[in-house]
């Protein structure tokens, strides 16, 4: 990123205007008079982007125009070992307010198992795109122009990043949470593997650290007990936990123009997330460094795309896609409950009505909604026991 783009955050977050703070120390009236004033005191006297700048260049990125739509991405490939099958293609979504910032710990772990105590058979060739609107990716581009796309029309370009773009002929796996779960849902709903030419393409297996998709149910439907005590806890805290969709998917051309000419504004919009939906007991300084944090709110920041960002919850409104009723997602799938997520973890019951080949649900002891961030051991280590059948057959897992 360019030096002038630096100086001219500097010169920003000297001068920024101090709000009158209604409530000091209650996070419950957004993000904390003292815990801004100590995040922006480090951003401008103890952070250093060209550090994470240096991070994110350790992998090979690229640039890819799929159709009039510029996509940004990592791609790691895997450890190759002879006479075994290649490393699986592994897609990493992220959502908002996250970037691929998120992945950069666990990517070489996934890449290369073995540097890291594992075995380098359970290697991925590791993709990690930024969502159009997002990082380094352009603006959303529907037709007619730049606009809100929605997750399904995201699947449809993942598809052809990975099957034309990168021309993977053998099939692949999808990871996400949050829209990354949307997306990864619609991306193995709509592209299973199917064979073409000899060869095997599409969507082998979806890993989802998040549901976000409703099952397609009917007036006969009958909950569990289970189901209806969740249901009930998430309808209870459903108000206090998620006004700002509503602000994004109505007017997030305001709002972006606010957050994308005050960084400061736009750090008190993204860490009250961090705050609220991981498992950080009050402090997001239990979960996550300054340096995580504000790397995260760089990749927005210097690329001026809160806005463009936020359009995605306009996309997903206006794309109106969902499962019809009685229809399910039939990839195999697996599903990680963490238990301090933006909202509880549905039960095993209600994730299998969405996903007819449920085959792994696990329930985590701790970690909420940046489950990369969080508790990035626990992720590695489910996704890879959940590949490891589709690696060799499940008599040799």
């Amino acid at each position: 990123m360019p030096e002038r783009a630096l100086a001219d955050l500097d010169e920003r977050l000297r001068k920024w205007r101090r709000p009158v703070f209604v409530a000091a120390g209650a996070w419950d009236y957004g993000t904390e008079e003292r815990f801004l004033k100590e995040l922006i005191d480090y951003w401008q006297h103890g952070y250093d982007w060209r550090r994470c700048e240096a991070k994110i260049n350790a992998f090979p990125n690229y640039l890819v125009d799929i159709g009039e739509q510029r996509l940004h991405f990592i791609r790691e490939p895997g450890t190759p070992v002879q006479d075994a099958p290649a490393p699986l293609p592994l897609v990493l979504t992220h959502g908002w307010p996250g970037s691929i910032v998120e992945f950069l710990d666990i990517i070489d772990k996934l890449a290369h198992p073995e540097r890291h105590g594992g075995d380098a058979l359970d290697s991925f060739d590791v993709i990690v795109p930024s969502l159009p609107g997002y990082g380094w990716s352009g603006p959303p581009i529907r037709e007619g122009g730049a606009g809100p796309i929605g997750p399904r029309a995201i699947g449809r370009l993942w598809h052809r990043l990975l099957t034309e773009s990168l021309n993977y002929r053998r099939p692949y796996v999808a990871q996400g949470g949050d829209w990354g779960a949307a997306v990864s849902t619609w991306l193995a709903h709509d592209h299973p593997v199917i064979e073409t030419d000899g060869a095997k393409i599409g969507c082998q297996a979806l890993h989802l650290n998040m549901m976000v998709f409703r099952p397609g149910l009917d007036e006969k439907t009958t909950l569990t007990p289970e189901e209806t005590a969740w249901m009930n806890i998430v309808r209870a805290g459903r108000d206090a936990k998620t006004a700002y969709q509503r602000i994004q998917d109505t007017k997030p051309q305001s709002l972006g123009v606010a957050l994308t000419d005050s960084p400061v504004g736009l750090a008190a919009w993204i860490v009250e997330k961090f705050q609220g939906w991981s498992d950080c007991g009050g402090d997001p300084r239990r979960r996550f460094s300054w340096d995580t944090l504000i790397d995260n709110i760089m990749v927005y920041w210097l690329n001026a795309n809160m806005a463009s960002a936020a359009w995605l919850y306009r996309g997903v409104r206006e794309e109106g896609a969902r499962l019809a009723k009685g229809e399910t997602v039939n990839t195999p799938t697996a599903f990680m409950a963490f238990p301090a997520d933006l909202a509880p973890p549905p039960p095993r019951a209600w994730v299998e009505r969405a996903y007819g080949d449920l085959r792994r649900y696990s329930a985590m002891p701790s970690g909420g909604h940046f489950a990369a961030l969080e508790e990035p051991d626990l992720l590695v280590e489910d996704i890879r026991a959940f590949c490891r059948p589709f690696r060799f057959g499940a008599a040799n897992d």
